[in-house]
């Protein structure tokens, strides 16, 4: 019986056991910024109030910035010669930034929630920096520095916009 993935073996010089490790560390991230962007989409559809205005721009320009960084995510994943996610229910069972199905969220629980959702996912970013670079993939530890920096940057604009005075 063929490989059926054998078409998807990308080549790398990192070890294949490495690579699988680097590549599940990125797919969390993956679904979790997945989960991030439909999040933050969510509360700038729904966000009301006397700040719409302002709430309603920043949670549309955070949603661009992390809905950007997926291609490049789902990327890294294949150049390590894996295979990445594939389905909202693949994102779903992946993710562990939860979803927010209420109907209606207080503004200042909205930017709460995504500040300490970015927070997550700085924690996630983390975790995986020290995992590539044990293996040694300087390409994707490059990239997670940025990353990092767009979501620390994400929480501290939430939390400055959430300030009461």
């Amino acid at each position: 019986m063929a490989d059926t993935n054998a078409s998807l073996k990308t080549p790398t010089d990192i070890k294949s056991n490495e690579a699988k490790t680097v590549a599940e560390a990125l797919n969390g991230i993956l679904a979790d910024t997945f989960a991030l962007y439909l999040k933050t989409k969510n509360f700038h559809w729904h966000v009301s109030g006397p700040h719409f205005h302002d709430y309603h721009l920043m949670f549309d320009a955070q949603a661009s910035q992390i809905f950007a960084t997926t291609d490049a995510i789902a990327e890294r994943v294949r150049k390590t010669g894996n295979t990445t996610l594939r389905s909202i229910g693949d994102v779903a069972r992946h993710q562990t930034i939860k979803d927010n199905d209420a109907d209606f969220v207080k503004p200042e629980d909205m930017l709460k929630e995504l500040r300490d959702d970015n927070l997550k996912l700085v924690e996630k970013l983390r975790e995986a920096k020290d995992i590539v670079d044990e293996a040694k993939d300087n390409a994707t530890s490059g990239i997670l520095d940025d990353w990092t920096d767009q979501a620390e940057e994400r929480a501290w604009f939430l939390f400055e916009a959430a300030r009461k005075s």
